[in-house]
């Protein structure tokens, strides 16, 4: 059981960045897998990033590849997810989430807004 909050989303230029942060309660947090998410109005949800429990191995989707990186700090309880070259179409509610069954997330974060400017 574990209980995900969203913070570090804000208003930035394209070409800016920003580093999201997600605290997780519990003492749990080192066996999860985490990954983040991102919705648009109107569109489905859809996966960004994961990264495994020990921090060894991460994951990307293709339209983030090279401009974004996942990491955690499992003595803070916290995964992050920096942001680089930011584009007007990363706009989205961003979720975090925890898996202790690789691609079945059991728990989700409020998400946090990004929201890039042109």
């Amino acid at each position: 059981q574990v209980q995900l909050a969203e913070s570090g989303g804000g208003l930035v230029q394209a070409g800016g960045s920003l580093r999201l942060s997600c605290a997780a309660s519990g003492r749990t947090f080192s066996a999860y897998r985490m990954g983040w998410f991102r919705q648009a109005p109107g569109k489905e949800r859809e996966w960004v990033s994961a990264i495994n429990s020990g921090g060894g191995s991460t994951y990307y989707a293709d339209f983030v590849k090279g401009r974004f990186t996942i990491s955690r700090d499992n003595a803070k309880n916290t995964v992050y997810l920096q942001m680089n070259s930011l584009k007007p179409e990363d706009t989205a509610v961003y979720y975090c989430a925890a898996s202790l069954i690789s691609g079945l997330y059991d728990y989700w974060g409020q998400g946090t807004q990004v929201t890039v400017s042109s």
